[in-house]
């Protein structure tokens, strides 16, 4: 069965597939979009589209108006192609000749329309082509073009080009480019011989035109950079098309031409072809477009053209889909694909007309390229189009819609059948409708519910065809009935149904009561289930039905009422199953009928205006109650006097009355009634009628022939009166009596308006005659009136000449024809301008008249260059207006020539001149005329004839020291010229003789002034200005009254100059003067200035504080001095914030003040404050006084913090307590109170106690009596408030209680801190200390760091930021057990900020940072550096820990800055932020490409060009100018500002300059270089250099004889500056040195953690390393390889990483006075990271998980056991004292403790070791070079301790056998160690005790030794054996000496001890790894200023026996002969061997 239903359903599918139709619209030619056509030709254009079949073709303008035709101008042929005719230029109508139309194509399909297509009609307009003249050098390429006015630029293009009347052939040397030019290569001189001229034609109307004779200037060959003459621009150009890209340069020598694309060289491709004019491109493609760049370069520079080529691809749409065909009420989507250009815009049409968004269509997309349509209606068949645009540019596509009813219908169904039960069975239901259909079922009118029962599917073919099907897989009785399939969709809905009876007892299901319309169908279903059953009879009343003829009952029972009646079909009915003969089953059901209304049909009869109405609407039948309204054309009518109407409304009935009939009452009248059944309706019209009349009677009338017009009529009147138009002819037009009427056709010329007026769109002259204007509407009789038409002519001119010629000074005759409607006024216009004849006398016009013609004649007397221009004729009448235009061109002799002089000299001047105008005519020759100026032009000199082709000329035997006037003249064949502008040249200076005026002063800052002025008034200056002197003076008190001078040089006529370094706030006298070569002028007026206010430099003077309270101090001060204010004080501020115990700082607070004394109230008690005085004035603030400390006074004491009281044995207690918070004092006791509530005593007992002492045992009390215990403190104020009361009792046996307190205690870091834990109890408690982890209590264990006291205490040593945390203390005993809980904080330094830079200007950079972790204390400040990015000069500036960012201000412009931030608190400086870089705006100054270098050169002067500089954003601050001749050495030097022009005076004639400008500002400098050569003396040009004798051979020989001096001389030079450089690099590490000393001084200036009794010391260095890496440097590699090359890293690699990982702790001090400054680079000391590597992580695998960020240690791993061939490595080096001959200088291998540090080639915080080691690297050396400096001879070097924590001390390592030399530093990984050095400066007696002062020496080393020792060690004695003479090593170079170093060396250490603890008398010592041995040697090291103590696994027992071991004295003794300073204790390293597990915690080395 299933397969049945598939085969159904694809015979379905085929069988209603249906295509959209035969009928199709298309297009012949859509890409048409632009006609242009002559005015004399016309055009036809055949419409672009087109149907099938065939369609109806219309043209439309772009506006929607419909096209007419125009006899003679415009018509539409019958096929629809349009032809506009050719019309002369009076009948031009913009409105037909240029204007958008397009085409439209309709038939049963659709409508479609064209895109626009501009239509434009060109004709001829008065133009002129132009040609101007050109210069070239000989050998380049002159380019000429030929100039066409912008308004024909479109329809004018270059045919040909003339030379001297002959057409130029391309080929040789001229070509012509596709864009009209002319390009001469390889120029000539016999080229400046021609003239040149273009010839242009019209592209539509063929004129042609021929430009002026344009002339070429040729010039000899001059060195210059590269000139630009022709060059391309921006453009677009189609795909497929070509372009030509010009690209000419001229410049000598001859400029090579690079092309690129995108910057990039152009690939090879055969479609690019580079010619002479350019680089053309064929067949352009999309990938072409980009940006092009010409560069054009020779010696002397470069220039470069670029521009942007953009290759457009036409649009391209694409409409989908293309035809459909639906249903109604569908919905639609259509889509609008571009391709093309992605610029672009989408419109959308529907049948030719623009779409609006309704409800039913909408417009989505990004570029609405969506359609969308809902619900679609019949009225949206047709065509849709997609319009595309971009820049004029349209392209488009269409589809055609067809929508036919979608109504559903069934198409295939199922029949009934029978089916037993549990047997499947399926019903499938098939519909097809617009838009698909959804299927419902239902089974006896119930819907079928999808369940386990009914199973549902539908889906849709592709054809539209809904499938929907039940399947019942298990059917029981009750799954029988009627089924019925429903199919609706937005059109309707169809249904089928059909009986399943499934086998069964029969019974019936409830059957619903029924409610029926009377007159309608109804039909009743006996709802019976089971089968089989014998048959179904419906009853009524006990009669079996059908009893009448409106009853059928079917054979499924069902029961068809037919035209349904009240009192007939009303009531019950029974349904009748017989299942068995005589057995029956029944149902029944009610019928209840309504009826509804019925209306008597009426009609309206016609009326007329003002009668009586007077309509009944009565129902005749119906159910009541009815409802009766009545409506107007679908409006509810509203009864009342707006209106016009009444209704009476009755029971049954309803009446509407008009009392007066008017013409709005016309309309259709509806009576609705309704009632429960039903509503119905009854409609007729009523029509009022009215005779038609004359609103507007048509009159006589004009019309203007070609324009429109309209002749009036308007009628009205009801129906609406139709109207008709006629016209007749009379036997004259306009007179006479009208001939036979006939009716007007109507065409799209002639229309009838719809108020009844005629229109006719273009007036002709057949249009002229009567018209009758006919109404009629059936009403009365028809109505006309006639009326006389009368067509004017404007007035059209008919003849004029084109061109004419005349002479200037001549008389020259203009004629003009018209002919019009008269009378006609003939206008004269030149170009735009009209003739008044009246006003001109110049002019005169005379008018003719022949016949209907009128002849106007202008007459020109005289001609002149003026009128080569066109003229035009205006005809003018009262209709119109003619133009013609008539072009004149009047010759006449030239302009005068433009004359110039070149170079002056003593006796000569050479001139040069350019000829502008010729007349019209060619030029034939040139005079020249010259005189003193002083004499007349009667004793005139002249020279006469000069040749036309020459442009220059040398005058000779002048006279000196004189003036002179010279002048010109030029010939043509019409004439003379005019003379030439007089030249006067002078040849003699003088001082000036006045001084530079409008000097102005204009302070710029506190110590700058800028200077502006004026130069000399011109008729003073007697020369060039060279330079101007400034003098200034201060003219306050104390002044001298002298001048300073400085001195500039000239730049222009307007100056500035900005004195610097002047004083602040100090009032100024200027005075300028300017001079020229001949000397100075007069100085100027003095004028003063005063420079601005600055913030004061000093601050206020005996600053005091007084306290006053316990909360009030006053603060007094003194005025700082006058001289420092630097400005108008403006008062003083006072800065304050106090300091707690715990040496956190309070909340900065200020108050600003007028007066020199202020009252700070409010003050906290007994606190210690710092105070800061400081003067402002309104520059800002000033220089804050030194901090002031003052201490507010004592008051009484808060109470104790807390108290506790805890018995101790039956008669005593113990009584402890905590300070109080605030003690407001020192406190001097403590009173404790005990009082007995039932004692019967008054007063308690008191007890005092010590302020040190903070328990107290009360004894004598009776054991089982309760007491009352507080406790109040005392200060020299008095006793403060007491405590609470804690109540005790006495006991024999006491649980154990803790006395101490818990709470938090806070402690910086690398402190002993101290927690007590005191308890009492009997039995004795014990004590347990915990700390507290994530999920546990972790035992706190006695090691070198932790330590439990006896009392209870817990000591922890040197706390670090893992010892943070909660540490519980227990105590118990068998009574029980008390706890107390402390929260131990330890402060660290605060954690780098994360810097960044948020704005930059040209003078400042805005920084903002996020602070990091605090450390637990609060940060007390930033201290930000700064430093240009070069160099290491770092600036500090401090700013408050409240700001979040800080602008730095006073920057130099375009400068790189390294800055660099770290915060400050209670504990040190932090971190330091990563160094970032920022730039100030502005760059250097460079020299415009398009701006020349030099403006004017002669024969000794040269003007340089300084304004072609751009200043990239910072001031140019100097300009340098060198200068000298080719071949010379010496240069000549300037210095000018940067502003207009400076001239080069006394050149010498005729010679090759070299010249190097240089321009500077902050950002840098920029370079320009050129070479120029000076002129003869005659102006002449002279040729490059060649080779040549003379003065060039006198130079080789100077060079050849001072070739050798020089170089003698240079490398005496270089010596010099090596050996400076080689100390200025020593000095350079010693500042370093130095730095760093300073910043860790200012950073870790705090006491050491070991209490020093005594007086202080002097400032004490602190230098926390954290983890390093280990250098290895070698002295003599670093003299062979050069600085910083020797140092070898020790990688991991080198260490194995073995079973004990250990801690090794390095660092480096140095100490003197002169370091002990606060100044210097902040460096970074926890850069990093605990458990990292800078140089390698490859070998080293942690095995700890966390560390603090402040944890430091270096981990080492030495050898295991099963290594122990492996060579270990130890420093060596011994000490000796200084003997009485001074310091012994020989150094030993130093070497260096690296950390990250940036350098200007690695940025960021973690670098490479390479550059991380330079800092301390540095560090290193410049304390071997500071040992041998004179004034660090006697500082003292100290390393005092290094810390160790150690919590696994059974990693110590003890004696072995192992030949290597242990490291035994006894920490674990996880824990971390720091070594600290403290250095004290020399005392003065120092100076006398040099022979005690502890220097370095190295110890004597055996031949395996001594070979691995640098080579500087092996030449001292000491290390030779005796009668060793010859060198006992191998050659080995130095660098491999370096390395082996490493591998090779033995070192040796000795110790020097302390004893810390006289009870357990144990040395501790630090363990120094060694890091290579050959063999067992002694442990001993000798570093640096240092020496640390190795107790070695065998240092003592086999010193003796190794064979390659050194003196054992060395290793266990020092002193000896050689006075050493320490002595080793061999019982402390025997005790130390015998430790298995010893404690290791410090080891101090003292000197």
């Amino acid at each position: 069965m299933w397969l049945v239903t598939l085969l159904l359903l694809y015979s379905l599918q085929e069988v209603h597939s249906e295509d959209v139709g035969s009928t199709r619209l298309y297009f012949v030619n859509a890409s048409l979009q632009r006609v242009t056509y002559s005015s004399s030709v016309g055009v036809s254009l055949p419409c672009p589209a087109g149907g099938t079949p065939s369609a109806i073709l219309r043209w439309y303008l772009a506006t929607g108006d419909d096209i007419y035709d125009v006899p003679h101008i415009r018509h539409v042929h019958a096929n629809g192609t349009l032809q506009l005719y050719p019309f002369s230029p009076s009948a031009y109508n913009s409105y037909i000749h240029d204007n958008d139309y397009f085409c439209t194509a309709e038939n049963q399909a659709g409508k479609i329309r064209s895109p626009n297509i501009r239509i434009k009609a060109v004709f001829r307009e008065p133009y002129t082509v132009r040609v101007a003249d050109q210069r070239s050098m000989r050998g380049n390429v002159a380019v000429f073009k030929c100039l066409i006015p912008a308004a024909v630029q479109e329809y004018v293009s270059v045919v040909s080009w003339e030379r001297d009347t002959v057409s130029i052939v391309p080929g040789n040397r001229f070509s012509l480019t596709s864009f009209g030019a002319l390009y001469i290569s390889d120029v000539q001189k016999e080229d400046a011989l021609s003239t040149y001229r273009c010839i242009t034609k019209h592209k539509y109307s063929g004129e042609t035109r021929q430009s002026n004779g344009a002339r070429l200037s040729v010039m000899d060959p001059n060195e210059s950079s590269p000139t630009i003459l022709d060059s391309f621009q921006a453009g677009e150009v189609y795909a497929g098309q070509s372009v030509e890209l010009p690209c000419i340069a001229g410049g000598y020598p001859s400029p090579t031409v690079r092309w690129l694309k995108d910057g990039r060289p152009l690939p090879s491709d055969a479609r690019w072809t580079r010619r002479l004019t350019g680089l053309t491109i064929s067949d352009l493609r999309q990938e072409d477009s980009g940006s092009y760049a010409c560069e054009v370069t020779n010696s002397f520079g470069s220039k470069e053209v670029s521009g942007q080529l953009h290759v457009i691809d036409p649009l391209r749409v694409t409409l989908s889909p293309k035809n459909l065909k639906t249903g109604i009420s569908s919905t639609l989507f259509f889509t609008c694909t571009v391709e093309g250009s992605p610029e672009y815009t989408i419109t959308w049409f529907s049948n030719t007309e623009p779409i609006v968004p309704d409800q039913h269509i909408s417009i989505q997309g990004q570029h609405n390229d969506t359609l969308q349509i809902t619900a679609a209606q019949k009225f949206h068949s047709g065509a849709y189009q997609c319009f595309a645009s971009r820049k004029g540019h349209t392209a488009q596509d269409f589809s055609i819609i067809l929508l036919e009813d979608g109504t559903p219908r069934i198409v295939s169904s199922f029949s009934e059948r029978v089916v037993n039960p549990g047997e499947p069975f399926s019903l499938m239901c098939a519909a097809k409708g617009a838009p698909p259909p959804s299927i419902t079922w239902t089974l006896d009118d119930e819907p079928v519910v999808r369940d386990s029962t009914y199973k549902t599917s539908q889906y849709t073919l592709s054809d539209g065809l809904t499938v929907s099907h039940v399947n019942v897989s298990s059917p029981l009785i009750r799954d029988g009935g009627v089924y019925r399939c429903v199919a609706r969709n937005s059109a309707g809905s169809a249904e089928y149904q059909a009986r399943i009876n499934v086998r069964g007892p029969p019974r019936i299901r409830p059957m619903r009561d029924i409610t029926a319309v009377a007159g309608r169908n109804t039909y009743i279903t006996c709802r019976v289930i089971g089968y089989p059953y014998y048959s179904i009879k419906w009853l009524k009343d006990g009669m079996q039905l059908p009893d009448n003829h409106r009853q059928v009952v079917f054979e499924n029972g069902t029961l068809r009422l037919t035209d349904v009646q009240k009192g007939a079909d009303e009531g019950t009915y029974l349904c009748s199953v017989l299942i068995q003969p005589q057995v029956s089953i029944n149902q029944t059901v009610h019928v209840t009928v309504k009826v509804p209304p019925l209306i008597q049909p009426f009609d309206i009869p016609s009326t007329s205006v003002g009668k009586l109405m007077y309509i009944a609407c009565v129902v005749s039948s119906g159910d009541m109650p009815i409802r009766i309204t009545w409506h107007k054309d679908g409006q509810l009518i509203v009864p009342g006097s707006a209106s016009g109407v009444a209704i009476e409304t009755k029971e049954f009935m309803s009446s509407l009355q008009i009392s007066k009939v008017t013409l709005k009452h016309n309309g259709n009248y509806t009576c609705i009634a309704s009632n429960a059944a039903a509503t119905v309706s009854w409609e007729r019209q009523l029509i009022v009628t009215v005779p038609p009349r004359f609103v507007v009677q048509p009159n006589n009338q004009d019309c203007i022939y070609g324009k429109a017009g309209v002749l009036n009529c308007s009628v009205e009147g009801y129906p609406p009166p139709k109207v008709m138009w006629k016209h007749a002819k009379g036997k004259i037009a306009g007179v006479g009596n009208p001939q036979q009427y006939h009716p007007v056709p109507l065409t799209g010329r002639i229309q009838i308006m719809s108020n009844g007026s005629l229109l006719i769109r273009h007036v002709l002259e057949d249009d002229r005659g009567y018209y009758l204007c006919q109404a009629s509407n059936g009403v009365g009789s028809d109505i006309s009136k006639s009326m006389i038409l009368t067509v004017k002519i404007p007035a059209m001119i008919t003849s004029h000449p084109n061109t004419t010629m005349a002479r200037k000074g001549q008389t020259k005759e203009l004629n003009c024809t018209a002919r019009g409607e008269q009378p006609i006024i003939i206008r004269w216009e030149r170009g735009d301008t009209v003739i008044d004849a009246e006003r001109n006398p110049r002019y005169s016009i005379t008018i003719n008249k022949k016949g209907d013609e009128v002849i106007s004649t202008l007459k020109l007397n005289p001609a002149e260059r003026g009128d080569s221009v066109f003229f035009s004729c205006h005809a003018i009448n009262s209709y119109g207006e003619g133009r013609g235009l008539i072009q004149l061109t009047v010759q006449e002799p030239p302009d005068p020539p433009e004359l110039e002089v070149r170079e002056v000299k003593d006796r000569s001047m050479n001139l040069r001149w350019i000829q502008r105008f010729d007349g019209n005519s060619i030029i034939t020759s040139y005079d020249i005329e010259y005189k003193n100026k002083s004499d007349s032009w009667d004793h005139m000199y002249t020279t006469r004839n000069i040749s036309p082709t020459n442009n220059q000329a040398n005058i000779v035997e002048l006279h000196p020291a004189c003036v002179y006037s010279i002048r010109m003249y030029s010939y043509n064949k019409i004439g003379r010229s005019l003379p030439s502008k007089e030249l006067t040249i002078s040849t003699e200076e003088a001082p000036p003789d006045g001084p530079p005026m409008e000097v102005i002063l204009q302070p710029m800052t506190s110590q700058s002034i800028r200077v502006t002025w004026r130069a000399p008034k011109k008729e003073l200056q007697n020369g060039v200005i060279r330079g101007y002197q400034i003098g200034y003076r201060e003219n306050g008190p104390g002044s001298n009254g002298q001048y300073s001078i400085v001195e500039m040089k000239a730049t222009g006529d307007s100056e500035v100059y900005t004195l610097d370094n002047l004083k602040k706030f100090a009032q100024y006298g200027v005075v300028v003067q300017a001079f020229n070569r001949a000397g100075t002028g007069p100085s100027s007026t003095e004028i003063n200035a005063t420079t601005l206010e600055d913030v004061p430099s000093e601050p206020p003077q005996n600053v005091r504080a007084i306290s006053v309270t316990s909360d009030e101090a006053v603060i007094t001060w003194a005025e700082p001095p006058r001289l420092t204010l630097h400005g108008v004080l403006k008062g003083y501020r006072v800065v304050f914030w106090s300091l707690f115990p715990d040496g956190e700082w309070g909340e900065m607070q200020n108050i600003t003040t007028t007066r020199e004394q202020v009252e700070l109230r409010g003050l906290e008690k007994f606190t210690n404050y710092s105070v800061q005085v400081l003067a402002y004035t309104q520059a800002g603030d000033g220089v804050r006084s030194n901090v002031l400390y003052i201490q507010t006074r004592e008051d009484l004491p808060g109470p104790p913090a807390g108290i506790k009281a805890v018995p101790s044995s039956p008669s005593s207690v113990v009584v402890s307590w905590l300070p109080p918070h605030k003690p407001n004092g020192v406190i001097r006791k403590y009173t404790i109170y005990c009082s007995s509530p039932g004692s019967g005593q008054p007063a308690p007992s008191e007890y005092e106690a010590n302020p040190e002492m903070l328990f107290y045992r009360i004894t004598h009390l009776s054991r089982g009596k309760q007491y009352h215990i507080w406790a109040a403190a005392v200060t020299t104020a008095g006793r403060g408030n007491i405590s609470s009361k804690v109540t005790v009792e006495p006991a024999g046996k006491v649980p154990a209680k803790i006395l101490s307190f818990g709470g938090t205690v806070t402690t910086p870091w690398m402190k002993e801190v101290r927690l007590p834990c005191s308890s009492v109890g009997e039995p004795a408690p014990t004590i347990k200390w915990t700390k507290d982890s994530e999920d546990s209590a972790i035992p706190v264990t006695a090691d070198s760091q932790r330590q439990i006291l006896s009392n209870g205490t817990l000591v922890l040593r040197s706390v670090k930021a893992e010892d943070s945390g909660y540490y519980t203390c227990t105590a118990t005993n068998t009574l029980g057990f008390d706890t107390i809980i402390v929260n131990l904080v330890v402060q660290v330094p605060p954690d780098q900020p994360r810097l960044t830079v948020s704005t930059t200007s040209t003078s400042s950079i805005t920084l903002a940072w996020i602070p990091g972790d605090n450390g637990g204390s609060s940060i007390r400040g930033f201290v930000l550096q700064y430093s240009v990015d070069n160099t290491e000069e770092w600036r500090d500036v401090f700013i408050s820990s409240s700001e979040r960012s800080f602008r730095l201000d006073n920057l130099r412009c375009g400068t790189w800055y390294k800055v660099k931030l770290a915060a400050k608190n209670s504990v040190g400086s932090g971190r330091i932020s990563e160094i970032i870089e920022a730039k100030t705006h502005g760059r250097e100054p460079v020299f415009n490409k398009d701006q020349p270098l030099l403006t004017h050169i002669n024969s000794t002067h040269a003007g340089l060009n300084l304004q072609g500089w751009t200043s990239g954003g910072c001031p140019i601050t100097d300009m340098m100018l060198d200068f000298r001749p080719k071949g010379t050495w010496a240069w000549q030097s300037l210095k000018a500002n940067s502003t207009t022009q400076l001239f080069l005076s006394e050149l010498r004639e005729a010679t090759w300059y070299e010249l190097k400008m240089k321009a500077c500002n902050s950002a840098g400098c920029g370079n320009q270089s050129s070479q120029f050569a000076t002129t003869d003396y005659d102006g002449s040009t002279i040729p490059p250099i060649k080779s040549a004798r003379g003065e060039g051979d006198d130079v080789k020989k100077l060079f050849s004889i001072g070739s050798p001096v020089i170089l003698v001389t240079l490398g005496v030079a270089l010596l010099f500056i090596i050996r400076k450089k080689r100390k200025e690099k020593r000095l350079k590490r010693l500042r370093d040195a130095k730095s760093l000393a300073e910043m860790l001084i200012s950073k870790n200036n705090r006491s050491i953690d070991t209490p020093v009794k005594g007086p202080p010391q002097g400032p004490r260095l602190h230098i926390d390393i954290p983890r390093v890496q280990l250098l290895i440097e070698d002295k003599e590699g670093i003299k062979q390889i050069g600085e910083d090359k020797a140092a070898v890293p020790v990688t991991d690699t080198e260490f194995s990483q073995s079973v004990n990982p250990q801690n090794f702790c390095t660092g480096v001090s140095l100490h003197h006075q002169a370091l002990i400054q606060n100044s210097g680079p902040l460096i970074d000391m926890s850069d990093i990271r605990p458990g990292t590597n800078p140089v390698s992580r490859k070998s080293i695998k942690s095995a700890h998980s966390s560390r603090n960020r402040y944890s430091s240690q270096w981990t080492l791993s030495r050898p295991s056991q099963s290594q122990s061939t492996a060579s270990a490595r130890t420093l060596t080096s011994d000490w000796r004292t200084m003997g009485s001959h001074g310091i012994t200088a020989t150094e030993s291998d130093s070497y260096s403790a690296s950390l990250s540090q940036d350098t200007d080639k690695g940025r960021n915080s973690m670098v490479s070791t390479e550059s991380a080691s330079s800092t301390y690297e540095e560090l290193a050396r410049a304390y071997e070079h500071a040992k041998l400096e004179e004034h660090l001879q006697h500082a003292k070097f100290t390393i005092t301790e290094c810390f160790i924590s150690d919590s696994s001390s059974d990693q110590m390592t003890t004696g072995t056998n192992d030949p290597a030399d242990s490291m035994t530093s006894l920490s674990t990984p996880s824990e971390p160690g720091i070594c600290r050095f403290t250095a004290s400066p020399p005392k003065p007696q120092d100076y006398d005790r040099g022979k005690n002062v502890a220097v370095p020496i190295p110890h004597r080393a055996n031949k395996s030794e001594f070979c691995n020792l640098p080579l500087y060690m092996k030449t001292d004695p000491f290390f030779r054996k005796q009668g060793e003479l010859h060198d006992p090593c191998p050659a080995v170079p130095p660098r491999e000496a370096s390395i082996r170093s490493l591998t090779q060396r033995a070192y040796h250490t000795q110790g020097r001890h302390k004893t810390l603890d006289p009870a357990k008398q144990q040395a501790l010592t630090l363990g120094h790894s060694g890091l290579g041995s050959l063999g067992a040697s002694s442990g001993t090291a000798t570093l640096p200023q240092r020496t640390l103590t190795m107790p070695s696994s065998n240092a003592a027992a086999t010193a003796s026996t190794s064979s390659t071991s050194s003196n054992p004295t060395n290793s266990n003794k020092v002193g000896g002969s050689r006075d050493s300073l320490l002595e080793s204790s061999s019982s402390a390293l025997g005790r130390l061997q015998k430790q298995s597990a010893g404690a290791y915690s410090k080891s101090y080395t003292l000197v």
